[in-house]
């Protein structure tokens, strides 16, 4: 499904590649966090056991470049053996990136997508009333909104004329007002990684991909990455109540994370990932065809300030994730006019970057995708039968 050439960044092994992959291996199999170059897929558990450990690092990527670790096999090898549908169970796979982070993701900041938000919320979640709110929404707001500082006078002066027009908008006031929207995305360990199902639930009938970029966040509120993620939405549900958020967001095998975390280091840098470009293509097994793109340029709010807002009155001992937002949101017809987009089982979704690679799902029902066992508990037992539980000074 996935070849090295698309698994990797355009410049392939400069950077400092993080994964995280199921290692067959020894008296226990389990996750292993591992370094990826040119040389192979090294295993650097033995001295970081978890990918947070990892990033509490005072440089995470010198602390990744001068581990050895210890040779799994070639990028090939296992990227050949991470789809589900072609997995042997004797030889590893790679996973999400990430491991007890917890998944966080900030919404509506992008204007486009913000208006968008707006329909769905005018339609009770409807597709079929799309096409005809989007002109009305058009007509009303017409560009204001993309030229709106989130938080500013001319934000507070555009909200007064919009709640006099009987147009003001819950989206609207964390796309424009000064809080950010930001929410639990999904379970900490409950994201996929590159080639695995992707899920959304069987009842919804308005649905579409997200693709965004994430931030990586160390225990020490700072930024030390970037992945890639798709934080897949339930349009229908939402749309019907923002309170259904949760039920929207939050299903199994509905965050897809990946493929691996490119470290911050002379390569690579936070000023890259405000000018990143992330490509969109969905192919269906119905012909079916969708690109779209999100640039980060276009963002409403520097990721800095996102970042600043969800640690304002929050700790995350054990770091967080942070999808930054889309500016993509569909409205190409996948069947009748006016009828919009929305996923089919077998819909063939890729996410990509230059810098990060890309990331590669099948969509799947929730109900019907492989589910969720491994857990914090699970995590804990297992590095524990592996040994590698141990105390901050032994980990130093």
């Amino acid at each position: 499904m996935q070849t090295e050439a698309q698994f990797l960044p355009d410049d392939g092994y400069q950077g400092s590649l993080l994964g995280r992959i199921w290692n067959p291996s020894g008296a226990c199999a389990g996750p292993s966090v591992v370094a990826v170059r040119a040389a192979g897929v090294f295993d650097v558990s033995a001295r970081f056991p978890t990918v947070a450990d990892l990033l509490d690092q005072a440089d995470p990527a010198s602390a990744l470049a001068g581990t050895p670790g210890v040779l799994l096999g070639s990028v090939a090898q296992i990227l050949a053996n991470t789809p589900a549908h072609q997995r042997t169970n004797d030889a590893p796979y790679f996973l999400a990136p990430i491991d007890v982070q917890v998944i966080k993701a900030a919404g509506v900041t992008f204007a486009d997508s913000l208006l968008e938000r707006v329909i769905e919320e005018h339609t009770k979640g409807d597709a079929s009333k799309a096409q005809a709110s989007r002109a009305l929404v058009q007509a009303v707001m017409g560009d204001g909104v993309h030229s709106v500082k989130p938080g500013s006078a001319q934000a507070a002066a555009l909200k007064q004329v919009l709640q006099e027009k009987g147009w003001w908008s819950q989206y609207l006031e964390v796309g424009i007002g000064p809080d950010v929207e930001v929410f639990t995305k999904a379970p900490v360990l409950a994201a996929v990684g590159t080639g695995q199902a992707v899920g959304i639930r069987s009842d919804s009938v308005w649905n579409n991909p997200e693709p965004e970029v994430v931030l990586v966040v160390n225990a020490h509120g700072r930024a030390v990455g970037a992945t890639l993620g798709n934080d897949v939405n339930l349009r229908d549900i939402e749309g019907r109540s923002a309170l259904l958020l949760g039920k929207a967001k939050d299903n199994n095998a509905s965050c897809a994370i990946g493929p691996l975390v490119r470290l911050f280091d002379v390569t690579f840098d936070l000023d890259d990932v405000r000018q990143m470009q992330v490509d969109l293509t969905v192919r269906g097994t119905d012909g079916f065809e969708m690109c779209g793109v999100n640039q980060m340029a276009r963002i409403s709010r520097d990721p800095l300030e996102i970042l600043a807002q969800t640690t304002a009155c929050h700790q995350y001992p054990d770091g967080f994730v942070l999808f930054m937002g889309t500016l993509f949101a569909p409205t190409q017809d996948r069947g009748e006019a006016g009828s919009g987009f929305t996923h089919q089982r077998g819909d063939v979704v890729r996410i990509r970057s230059s810098a990060l690679g890309e990331l590669c799902n099948v969509v799947e029902h929730s109900e019907a995708a492989p589910p969720w066992r491994f857990g914090v508990r699970a995590l804990m037992r297992n590095l524990g039968q592996r040994g590698l539980l141990r105390t901050d000074n032994e980990q130093a």
